[in-house]
């Protein structure tokens, strides 16, 4: 069983349609008993890093953090990846769940914000999570803020300045595009996760 996380700023159905598509089953869930007994995690998330602070607010930022110590496999999806840094720039003062370091910060001034639509990625390594998946495939994007190149990167794009797209370390898992939008790439983005 698959979880995934309502905390009231997810593109919900259209993840649990994708994974259930494939064959998995899945529930969506802000109950702490079903996310600690379920196989794999999902935190989708679209809106402002401010919505991220319900996670805090009803304990399951604790939850999560121990399932990933756990071993457990978690995937951030848009605002879900940036949660997994330490803080955004977008709301200031709310506290990611510092699993990587660094702070997503505005894209540059210089291009369209937000940055919507299909754009393409640039594989810097092969992974679980990118397992079949090269360089110059287009997925698709919408978001203002982004998370900086780490070592955890593991495909960036480029759209005004270089950013992180995919980062994996272990079990830990994220996405700043949308694979529930991004057609049979994104539905192989999730085979691998679902299958990792």
């Amino acid at each position: 069983m698959i979880a995934i996380v309502d905390y009231g700023a997810g593109n919900i159905t259209s993840v649990r349609r994708a994974v259930e598509h494939l064959g998995h089953a899945s529930c969506v869930t802000s109950e702490k008993s079903v996310i600690e007994s379920s196989d794999r995690i999902i935190v989708p998330g679209v809106g402002n890093f401010q919505a991220t602070r319900a996670l805090f607010d009803s304990g399951l930022a604790t939850v999560l953090n121990h399932q990933v110590s756990l071993g457990k496999p978690l995937l951030g999806i848009c605002l879900g990846m940036q949660w997994l840094f330490e803080s955004s720039d977008e709301a200031p003062g709310v506290q990611g769940l510092g699993l990587l370091g660094g702070t997503c910060r505005a894209l540059p001034a210089q291009v369209k914000s937000p940055h919507v639509g299909w754009n393409e990625l640039e594989i810097r390594r092969q992974t679980l999570l990118l397992r079949g998946i090269d360089s110059g495939r287009f997925v698709y994007f919408t978001h203002g803020y982004c998370a900086p190149l780490v070592d955890a990167t593991v495909a960036a794009c480029a759209y005004g300045e270089p950013f992180s797209a995919a980062v994996e370390r272990g079990n830990l898992f994220g996405v700043q595009f949308h694979p529930e939008k991004s057609g049979e790439t994104g539905l192989a983005i999730f085979e691998n996760f679902c299958t990792c």
